[in-house]
């Protein structure tokens, strides 16, 4: 968000998302349901799991240190087929795929870092305490972004995009239209005024499909039960522009249509484009990764930062060194909107959130296989889940430090 969104009388923003059965999606998924098989049995496994995948194959590689003991081959072949990719016809099957393995321990230099953070290592004095001896697992700066545009704090186009993309994958799932196939995108365009949504400018659909299906019927059919029952009907009129499956046929999809690959998809993982990424993608790494954990709580103090009242919308970033437990910077944007100066919300931030790895750990309690849920459709303003950092558990504690009390917008 900038000067120029907020006080413009018109702006449009748009933003995308994918179904399960997308080449990248499927990949975060294997991804991330490695990671939970590890830290079902370990939870202390440390997981920096990648998957790609392409015609006929997937292959799972990366760096994995822990005690649990699952059969790699027979995971990834439930998941696949779990996603939908159960036959030939449509361009992958779990059931006959090749599945690859390359998995190592993780490197010695980087354990000695994460499992003693410098700190500690200066001081000369090991705590117990995983909070105190935890560093960083690596490098990098992370964004959490919140907006009060709607009910889940977060921005407009993305919530609308990852609704249409929820209910197509619900229209194929259920028998609805049982012609759609997994793979699938949604793109949704809104008309902001001064920084307001206003209406809905533009929404496309893509959905892979049988072949015998014509075009004018997926256009009816999709038009019908996945578009009108996503769009708030208050922000819909009739210059509603809608596309889909523009190209004319969409047959050949998932990994037959186009690799895949871990980590591609961060911005559908975010919020649309709308707030920044520091680069680094969650699936397939444990929470003593940054990337990740450091990624959830910016979300969870920039939405406690909104849900209090104290802007509209908001953006942190934290920055981290391998090894180092404490940030090295804590940054604070409310684009104008702030109740109180940034510099002064920055330091309520620091006053009570504790964004060390292992009070991050501690406070979401991120040691739970709970990620392969959050690897499509978002891993932020979930209403299906009950996710940790969507969690107002500080609000009352920021609220009276920062001098204010009331009803607040939140979805938790």
């Amino acid at each position: 968000m900038s000067l120029t969104f907020r006080t413009s009388p018109k702006t449009v923003f748009t933003s995308e998302s994918v179904t399960e059965g997308h080449p990248d999606k499927l990949c975060d998924q294997l991804s991330d349901a490695v990671l939970d098989a590890c830290l079902e049995q370990d939870p202390k496994s440390r997981v920096a799991c990648e998957v790609a995948t392409k015609t006929g194959f997937v292959l799972l590689m990366g760096e994995i240190t822990t005690k649990a003991q699952f059969d790699y081959d027979e995971l990834a072949r439930s998941v696949i087929n779990e996603i939908g990719y159960d036959s030939s016809e449509k361009g992958f099957d779990g059931r006959t795929c090749g599945v690859q393995v390359a998995i190592a321990k993780q490197s010695g230099d980087i354990a000695q870092g994460v499992n003693q953070s410098l700190e500690t290592r200066e001081e000369n004095d090991v705590s117990d305490e995983e909070v105190e001896t935890l560093g960083a697992g690596d490098q990098g700066m992370m964004f959490g972004y919140a907006t009060n545009e709607t009910e889940t704090l977060m921005p407009m186009p993305i919530h609308l995009a990852h609704r249409l993309t929820r209910r197509l994958a619900e229209v194929r799932k259920q028998g609805i239209l049982p012609w759609v196939w997994p793979d699938g995108k949604s793109q949704v365009t809104v008309e902001y005024n001064y920084g307001k949504p206003n209406r809905v400018d533009t929404v496309l659909i893509s959905t892979q499909h049988a072949p015998e299906v014509d075009n004018d019927t997926i256009r009816e059919a999709i038009i019908e039960e996945v578009i009108n029952p996503s769009l708030p009907p208050d922000m819909v009129d009739e210059a509603l522009k809608i596309y889909v499956n523009p190209t004319g046929r969409f047959v050949v999809g998932g990994p037959l249509g186009d690799s895949g690959v871990t980590g591609r998809k961060i911005i559908v993982d975010t919020y649309g484009g709308m707030g920044r990424h520091g680069g680094g993608c969650f699936s397939g790494k444990d929470p003593t990764k940054v990337d990740r954990s450091g990624a959830y709580a910016a979300r969870w103090v920039a939405k406690h930062i909104v849900a209090a009242g104290l802007a509209d919308s908001c953006e942190i970033q934290v920055a981290y060194a391998i090894g180092v437990s404490h940030p090295l910077s804590v940054f604070v944007e409310t684009f104008g909107t702030g109740q109180l100066p940034d510099g002064k919300i920055s330091q309520l931030v620091e006053e009570i959130f504790d964004l060390r790895p292992g009070a991050i750990i501690r406070d979401l309690k991120l040691r739970q296989p709970i990620y392969r849920s959050v690897a499509s459709y978002g891993h932020f303003g979930r209403e299906d889940l009950d996710l940790p950092w969507e969690q107002l558990t500080k609000l009352d504690e920021l609220q009276a430090a920062a001098g204010v009390s009331g009803k607040v917008a939140q979805s938790a």
